[in-house]
């Protein structure tokens, strides 16, 4: 039988711990921190009040005495989970941002019902660059709110990647339950997932209409805005959020990267800056921050930043490359000392790698120590060929069905048709052709902005082809023919309209997505009176230029001298079908003609555009604006010959681009 003395001290304790944990529970650490010492004065191992203790520590600001407490109460209680929940809060707080997630990943591990553990978690790896993990965490959370069975193993089936399993559940429960904010967030998430994006801004709308505080549905809405390149609405978003929650980092590391979309990195660098002094030593982060203040023209600060970046985590291949893609900066001895050392860590991971690689092979190539500098480039393109998958014969096969569904006549029968209005210029070819040296002197006009490498036009013709399930061929371009009059001029002014975010005032803009090549047929139907003009370089020089770059998404024929010399091929073959079906439309502008007879080529260029000649744009080097390509630091001196001929320092290497060329180099002959 149990001691009344025993029973009365069990029950004092618990209705104790009961009256510390809700007092912390209220808001009033001072309390709550009194009652729990009371209680360690009489049990002085009592973890549940050690607990209240050190969180009633970080409630009231002292952040490091707070994470001494918690460290000492998990080697005593080392599976209490809401010590290492509470752990993960004080790691933030302290700006230890992987340590946090580590405690975070800890707490769920041993009580996976832990919504809080979940949103910190997920807000911590936006912060970190990491969206993907994120968005895993977010959903975890609204797995530890959920208490239906149908939407529980409807998220299940989502975590899992099942979307198609998980969208039934979903639609079934929203179906029955039409308010339940968090089953149509879901089924946003699960459009989001597939591609979807009308369906999830929809839902997602509908969802803040029913719970206009529902920050999570908030988050995920601005997302989707951003990925329909609805820029200022997302920014909106973001701006709400951050009105309520003033200065949030995860929020505010979504501002920035919307901002950067929108081309407003001067405003995106306070974003990156209160970032890091909450969490300075975030090396993601620091090296977005670079990229911002490199594209900005503040070299030396971003030469800075991706130091740091390396201090920071000295295997940061990311940040090494990035560094190299400078193009005027040069690495030291011990540069490449510790790139090489980094090398041969085997547990280095796969992108750590492909991007020393080409780091060090931008090194050695400007040390002239060319065969090593191509074995590296080599090494890092066959790591980037295998990732990426791409097939040269998809290309290939594109081309041959556009120039069968753009004969002359698509274009006669067209005349007069689609948006009239002249603001576009568009500048096609390879990267690395001169685009961005183009885009540079025309953007020194009055009358022309210079805005990125925009995606609608290739967004649009995406959506003309349909949607199909993977292996299906795509309804676009052969559904070019049964475009109207109504449609061709709508599809003109979406595009009009959809870029209009990047623009300033000028009368003319200029889109320099290279690959718009490709689609050339269908901006001559809906924008008849824009420019087009043809970046085009030496096969063998703009080739094998592609082939030293690393691009940060896209561009994946780059990888690889047989693919690239095998879409040169198919980019010129296209363009001469264009100039057949299209005289007159497109002007071709010769990098090396630019170079050795630049004021000629710059009237040539300003004339077809139908543009008073200015000197500004001889002057282009000391224009001031974000330049957004890996040519960045190159156009802001003037023009200079030196790189023409450098491929020829590699040509040992490359007969393998020579084949691939093959009759290119004909027109383009070796001297």
């Amino acid at each position: 039988m149990m001691n009344t003395n025993t029973a009365d001290s069990i029950q004092y304790l618990k209705t104790a711990i009961g009256q510390a944990m809700a007092l912390l529970s209220a808001g009033k650490p001072r309390q709550a921190k009194k009652q729990a010492e009371e209680i360690l004065r009489r049990y002085p191992r009592e973890i549940n009040s050690m607990f209240v203790v050190a969180a009633a520590i970080r409630a009231e600001g002292h952040n490091r005495d707070a994470l001494k407490s918690l460290k000492t109460l998990l080697r005593r209680a080392p599976d209490f989970a809401l010590a290492h929940q509470e752990l993960g809060f004080a790691l933030s707080a302290d700006g230890q941002l992987i340590p946090a997630i580590a405690a975070l990943q800890r707490a769920v591990a041993i009580e996976p019902k832990l919504p809080a553990s979940w949103m910190l978690m997920g807000e911590l790896f936006l912060i970190d660059g990491d969206e993907v993990s994120a968005g895993e965490a977010f959903n975890q959370q609204m797995l530890a709110q959920s208490e239906d069975p149908k939407l529980i193993l409807a998220i299940r089936s989502f975590n899992a990647k099942k979307f198609g399993q998980a969208e039934a559940l979903c639609r079934e429960f929203v179906h029955d339950h039409p308010d339940n904010v968090l089953g149509i967030r879901l089924l946003a998430e699960i459009g989001l997932q597939v591609g979807v994006l009308v369906d999830s801004e929809l839902l997602l709308e509908r969802c803040l209409e029913l719970a206009p505080n529902f920050d999570l549905a908030r988050l995920s809405y601005a997302k989707v805005l951003s990925q329909r390149e609805k820029l200022e609405l997302a920014l909106q978003q973001m701006d709400r959020l951050l009105q309520e929650k003033k200065d949030k980092p995860a929020y505010l590391a979504l501002r920035a990267s919307i901002l950067v979309r929108m081309g407003d990195f001067a405003s995106a660098l306070p974003c990156y800056e209160h970032i890091l002094t909450h969490y300075p030593a975030q090396p993601g982060i620091v090296l977005s921050y670079g990229h911002a203040l490199k594209t900005v023209g503040k070299q030396e600060q971003a030469i800075a930043a991706y130091r740091n970046a390396i201090r920071l985590r000295p295997s940061f291949g990311d940040a090494y490359w990035s560094l190299a893609n400078l193009k005027t900066f040069r690495f030291t001895d011990a540069d490449l000392e510790a790139m090489r050392a980094q090398l041969e860590n085997q547990e280095l991971d796969r992108e750590d790698y492909f991007h020393l690689c080409f780091a060090l092979g931008k090194a050695l190539e400007d040390r002239q120590e060319f065969e090593q500098s191509f074995l590296y480039y080599q090494k890092g393109n066959r790591i980037k060929e295998k990732l990426s998958g791409y097939k040269a014969d998809t290309i290939s096969e594109h081309v041959r069905r556009m120039q069968q569904a753009c004969p002359r006549e698509l274009f006669q029968s067209a005349s007069g048709q689609g948006c009239q209005a002249p603001d576009p210029i568009f500048i096609v070819g390879l990267p690395r052709s001169g685009s961005t040296l183009l885009e540079q002197i025309l953007a020194s006009h009055s009358q022309v902005d210079g805005t990125k490498e925009l995606v609608q036009m290739i967004a649009i013709a995406r959506r003309l082809g349909g949607n199909r399930k993977k292996r299906e061929p795509s309804a676009y371009p052969e559904m070019l023919a049964e475009l109207d009059a109504s449609q061709l001029e709508g599809l003109g002014q979406e595009y009009l309209d959809g870029t209009r975010i990047q623009r300033g005032t000028a009368p003319f803009f200029i889109d320099k997505m290279p690959n718009n090549f490709l689609h050339i047929g269908l901006i001559a139907l809906i924008l008849p009176k824009a420019r087009i003009i043809d970046a085009r370089r030496h096969p063998m020089a703009a080739c094998f230029s592609g082939f030293t770059q690393l691009f940060a998404r896209g561009q994946s024929f780059t990888y690889g001298l047989n693919n690239i010399g095998r879409y040169y091929r198919d980019y010129v073959d296209l363009m001469d079908h264009w100039d057949e079906v299209l005289p007159g439309k497109i002007l071709r502008m010769q990098y090396e003609d630019m170079v050795t007879d630049t004021e000629n080529q710059v009237r040539r260029m300003l004339d077809y555009c139908e543009l008073e000649f200015e000197e500004n744009c001889l002057k282009f080097h000391q224009t001031e604006r974000a330049v957004r390509t890996a040519s960045s630091e190159q156009v802001r001196q003037p023009i200079y010959s030196g790189a023409l001929d450098h491929w020829r320092n590699f040509e040992p290497w490359l007969d393998e681009l020579k084949q691939a060329l093959g009759p290119v180099l004909d027109r383009y002959p070796i001297d």
